[in-house]
């Protein structure tokens, strides 16, 4: 392809237009003029990526086939000034943000007793038996 040119982030916002459309993914500035009436997601998607400055986001968002990704190479006028020349040709993956969650602190206690998980049985048990004790002594007096 040959050496590119290298265009700031200003320049190539002047190309937001149905007539001249320029976007710029993975620090590479693509003309999509060409492409405009063919993009599957309206002319209108490519034109607002455009006008907002740098589409990578938006672009590895909507997740593009590996065959809509190879295609940007057609359309490649150049670089965004700084961009290292040694960038892959495609736009990279979206790389996770490390956020650091601390750790939830658990308070050591007493171990589980083996009858807790019967309790829940046990106490509706004791309840019913202290209902009929209670209904057979109160039978037991009135006759």
């Amino acid at each position: 392809m040959g050496e590119l040119r290298a265009f700031s982030a200003s320049e190539v916002s002047l190309h937001s237009s149905k007539n001249d459309c320029w976007l710029i993914i993975g620090g590479k500035v693509y003309d999509v003029t060409g492409f405009l009436e063919e993009h599957p997601g309206g002319d209108d998607v490519l034109i607002k990526a455009s006008e907002e400055g740098d589409a990578t986001e938006a672009f590895e968002e909507v997740g593009h086939s590996s065959t809509a990704t190879s295609m940007l190479t057609s359309y490649q006028v150049g670089v965004i000034d700084g961009s290292t020349s040694g960038e892959a040709d495609k736009p990279r993956a979206k790389e996770q943000e490390q956020v650091f969650v601390p750790a939830k602190r658990v308070e050591a206690g007493p171990p589980p007793s083996p009858f807790s998980g019967l309790s829940h049985l046990l106490v509706p048990l004791l309840v019913l038996g202290l209902a009929l004790g209670a209904l057979y002594l109160f039978n037991r007096g009135s006759s």
